[in-house]
Parts: structure tokens; sequence; C-alpha cells
């Protein structure tokens, strides 16, 4: 049965050409394309992708006074199935980083000075705001430079 419906989800992933866009992102399968495409029927309503990462819960909490900025744990009052599919998917690409794959100096010095789920929320923060780019901009997932170099 879950074999028949995976079957199902990613047929119907490969016939709409703005899902099999999104998993040309890393961490992004066709679970997560699907799941996106189900809950964000309108990406451009949006007007940033930082609108849309607060919408699915994983920005941090902004606690600012006096001209003092702080920023604390990630509000998570979004859609909790989708926050959790891309937090997943972030920390896939995470496991892979520690293997070895070639990753952005900025994941790299994340990892390094920060907890790995703390890590594994921001690359999903990053990962969402790209969703947001390749569904209202188009195009296709372009991979930064020094992740080509290996």
């Amino acid at each position: 049965m879950q074999e028949k419906l995976d079957r199902k989800i990613i047929a119907t992933v490969k016939a709409d050409e703005a899902a099999r866009r999104l998993t040309s992102i890393p961490g992004v399968g066709p679970i997560i394309a699907a799941t996106v495409q189900a809950t964000i029927h309108d990406p451009a309503a949006f007007k940033t992708g930082r609108d849309l990462s607060a919408w699915i819960g994983i920005t941090p909490r902004s606690n600012s006074s006096g001209g003092k900025e702080r920023l604390g744990r990630i509000s998570k009052q979004g859609n909790k199935q989708l926050r959790t599919l891309l937090i997943v998917g972030a920390t896939s690409i995470l496991k892979q980083a520690r293997r070895g794959v070639p990753m952005p100096k900025w994941v790299i010095g994340l990892t390094a000075r920060r907890p790995y789920k703390v890590a594994a929320v921001a690359l999903a923060n990053k990962i969402a705001r790209t969703i947001w780019a390749l569904l209202v901009k188009g195009g296709t997932y372009q991979a930064p430079d020094n992740m080509m170099k290996a």
C-alpha cells in the first residue's frame, strides 16, 4: 500500500513542471515537492522568501527592544508537516557534508559554530527561501560555484 502511494506521488511530481523543478534543490525530494504544491497554492502571495519561511514556522522569533535585536527560537507556528519535512531534508544534506561531500562555506562554518539541529533548521530556512524563489521567479536550481568544485 505504501509503495503504491509512493509511486503515485512520484508520478504526480514528474507530471507537474513546477514540482519537478523543486526536486532539483538539494534536500527536496518528491514528497517535499508534492507537499509544497499541496500546501502553497499561491507562492506569489508571499512578498519575500522570508515571509514564506515565517509562514512555515522556521524563522527565529524576534524579541527586540530599544533598537537591540535579539533572535530567539523558531516560532513553530506554521505548517508542521512541511516544516518537519524541510528539516529532515536539511538534515540529509548535513549528513552528506559529514561524509565529505562538498558544501558551501557558510554551511561548513555554521556546522562548526552551531549545534547540529540549529544548523539543520537554518538550512531548512534557506531551502524554503529557495523554493519560494523557484516558484515565483521560475527557472531551475543552480548550485553555488564552490559546490561544483570537488
